[in-house]
């Protein structure tokens, strides 16, 4: 059954929203990774994904009861089916980003990033097999270069430690996360996903937390709910556009987050970027217009 012009339209625009949210998300991220390489001299990467997510749930939580108290919640088809998708994406995120927290402790943030970008193209290989989401050749040309421009960014050691193979295994359960949340994403609203999301992830990191408790001072603090707050926007627009394109197309934007930390570094640290790190930026833009100006591939009427 051939689609209509409205739906083909509305698709269309669904669409492009999703890549203006993912795009943000991933521009604003590199705050709270900021965060928590300052923080990480005094609390340990457990510690500090932990308390990242309980600064995030605070946030929302007002959110929530407010959102609730005005709509319904909707029916789930199958129960035990959704919340064993919940802990899986959950488990899958925080595992990434606690590995994630050990590597820029261990290594230079640029080596970790380099190994961590791994993401979205098992990302969207992933999508492929398991969502059955259509790759064309444009698609694969725009996440080989969104890798050429982060390998021109970060420009990671010839070496592989077994730190880079940390980040580097935070990359492939961060790939999974998109993959399940791409899943997942019709079947609660933003706020509602997110929420369950930050109380899983709490009681998963709690035992970890405990045994490793620092008590932070009151800048600790103050950047910890900086963090939260970073973590809790980044979160809702991510979740937000999954549910209005698919993985193959948002993946690759995941790379603007070199751009964001980019910015960063100079606005904080005054660091100018290389020739090659501007060549590789150029190439991540470039990538990330080649997928966000696709057009859905139409497909045949069956013979």
């Amino acid at each position: 059954m051939t689609a209509s012009p409205d739906q083909t339209h509305r698709k269309r625009r669904d669409e492009t929203l999703g890549v203006l949210l993912m795009a943000a998300a991933m521009l604003i991220i590199p705050t709270s990774d900021a965060i928590a390489k300052y923080l990480s001299g005094a609390h340990s990467p457990a510690f500090l994904s932990w308390v990242r997510y309980v600064a995030a749930l605070g946030f929302i939580l007002p959110v929530t009861l407010l959102w609730r108290g005005q709509q319904p919640a909707a029916p789930l088809a199958s129960p035990r089916r959704y919340w064993l998708s919940q802990i899986l994406r959950t488990a899958f995120l925080v595992t990434a980003m606690t590995l994630y927290f050990v590597a820029i402790t261990r290594i230079p943030l640029a080596d970790a990033l380099g190994a961590y970008f791994i993401a979205p193209i098992a990302a969207t290989l992933l999508a492929a097999i398991a969502l059955h989401e259509r790759l064309d050749r444009r698609k694969l040309v725009a996440v080989a270069l969104g890798f050429v421009g982060a390998i021109l960014v970060v420009r990671p050691g010839t070496q592989t430690s077994a730190d880079t193979l940390i980040a580097l295994a935070s990359g492939i359960c961060m790939a999974c996360y998109l993959v399940l949340t791409r899943a997942t994403a019709q079947d609660r609203s933003p706020v509602a996903t997110l929420t369950i999301q930050l109380i899983l992830g709490i009681l998963m990191l709690m035992p970890f937390a405990v045994l490793q408790w620092t008590t932070p001072t009151r800048e600790g603090l103050l950047l910890i709910l900086l963090m939260g707050l970073v973590s809790t926007l980044s979160n809702l627009m991510t979740i937000s556009a999954f549910r209005l394109a698919p993985v193959a197309r948002l993946s690759p934007l995941v790379y603007l987050e070199l751009i964001g930390a980019t910015a960063l570094g100079f606005a904080l640290f005054g660091d100018l970027p290389s020739l090659a790190t501007w060549a590789g930026i150029a190439v991540i833009v470039a990538a990330g217009l080649i997928v966000a100006t696709a057009r859905p591939v139409a497909r045949r009427k069956p013979s």
